[in-house]
């Protein structure tokens, strides 16, 4: 089945009607669940494709896909198929025992990237955790450093967790949850002089700097592409002093960049990179990945129940080689430079709302000037009412995330709804 099926099917109303039966109620909603998140007032039930539609039958396009994880969009026919087989099979084991599909799915990584081990879990948060919980190990068993610190970036973002909120040198995530855990420093982003000098004035007494965890792309951030030159000499240091340099790849990997990892475009390659969010299409997985060199860990050291099963990683396996088996990426990268180009004449005829335009692949960011009242959301409300769903990366930058699978012509539709709703607040 194709996705102009699965869209045609979509649209037409089954027995009791192309809606629910009865309207959403956000009153009982919001009395049952926590209130952890700011929702937009929609409530999607059915996708296919790039497309969605709400409980009221209304259609969007959905340049959201899950904050960049819905890889090969909503009900691919991959995807269909490999969850129904894999359910069928066998759904869950225990990492007690091998477990082929993960051998597989590990493999394929192993194969189309500079890793040589693969540790599963379910997020991109426990991915990073796994991250800094190696990193730690190996600065106390390899490095000799009692008090091992790990520098992120200003602005950057890497979880939920403890750990991964401290990380994340973002104060308005913080906020309340303290006291934090030791052991980060943060530095700001695109900056080596600054880096060299944490390294520097850290080495004191039984503190030393072990590993440097960062995003090729900051994509919370503001979508902030990492500098080629900051990079290349972030891995000299590394390379020089033993610290590990560890990329964030969640967000910016498995694609969505235009390349199948963000690291590609800056000329070096990480020591330990984690991914999640596209890896499994929406199907929630996470994995770290490291050289031989550094993988430390021995059993008992880190786990997850989770982590790994049958069903996440067949679906996974099917999500990997879709996008290589349809070339996908050359799809990113001519439809990365339509959407940007789009972006940046959009930029030209409102240069008093518009800064600026940037980004790789389908990642992308539209910033607003910081002396307007215009803020993201403002922009993300407006174009839900021209029928395209959009996310905010930080207060005033629009963030463009696309399934990969997305075409010209929805491009075009996204980008002329964007415009209009940008219009609304210049008239």
């Amino acid at each position: 089945m194709s996705i102009q099926t699965l869209i045609e099917q979509a649209t037409i109303p089954s027995e009791s009607g192309s809606v629910s039966s009865s309207p959403f109620d956000v009153d009982s909603f919001d009395a049952a669940v926590m209130s952890t998140y700011g929702r937009f007032p929609l409530a999607l039930e059915r996708g296919a494709g790039c497309r969605v539609w709400d409980t009221q039958g209304r259609e969007y396009l959905d340049f959201v896909a899950g904050i960049a994880t819905c890889t090969l969009g909503h009900a691919h026919p991959a995807m269909v198929e490999a969850v129904t087989r894999q359910i069928q099979k066998l759904h869950h084991v225990s990492n007690l025992y091998y477990i082929p599909e993960q051998g597989e799915l590990a493999k394929w990584i192993i194969q189309h990237s500079c890793a040589d081990r693969v540790f599963f879990c379910n997020s991109g948060a426990e991915a990073n955790e796994a991250a800094i919980k190696l990193a730690r190990k190996y600065a106390h068993t390899v490095l000799d450093i009692e008090k091992p610190i790990i520098l992120t970036a200003n602005a950057s973002f890497h979880g939920r967790t403890l750990a991964t909120i401290t990380a994340t040198a973002q104060p308005k995530y913080q906020k309340h949850f303290d006291p934090l855990v030791p052991g980060f420093h943060y530095v700001n982003y695109n900056d080596i002089s600054a880096v060299e000098a944490a390294i520097s004035e850290l080495d004191e007494g039984d503190y030393r700097v072990a590993a440097i965890l960062i995003e090729p792309l900051q994509g919370e951030g503001g979508v902030r592409p990492g500098d080629v030159a900051y990079f290349q000499k972030l891995r000299q240091i590394c390379d020089e002093t033993g610290v590990l340099l560890i990329f964030d790849e969640v967000q910016v990997g498995m694609g969505r960049s235009g390349k199948l990892w963000g690291y590609e475009h800056l000329g070096v390659e990480p020591d330990i990179f984690t991914s999640a969010k596209g890896l499994g299409g929406g199907i929630p997985i996470g994995a770290m990945m490291s050289k031989k060199f550094c993988d430390v860990f021995q059993p008992g050291e880190h786990a997850s129940t989770f982590g790994g099963n049958p069903f996440v990683c067949g679906v996974a396996l099917a999500v990997c080689q879709t996008l290589e088996r349809e070339n996908i990426l050359q799809n990113v990268e001519a439809r990365g430079e339509q959407l940007r180009n789009g972006l940046k004449a959009i930029a030209a005829k409102y240069p008093n709302y518009i800064a600026e335009v940037r980004g790789w692949g389908l990642i992308n960011g539209l910033e607003l000037q910081a002396d307007i009242q215009l803020t993201a959301a403002d922009i993300v409300n407006a174009a839900i009412k021209e029928g395209v769903l959009l996310v905010p990366a930080g207060p005033k930058v629009v963030r463009f995330v696309p399934p990969l699978i997305v075409t010209e012509a929805e491009i075009d539709t996204a980008l002329a709804a964007v415009e209009e709703a940008i219009a609304t607040f210049t008239k």
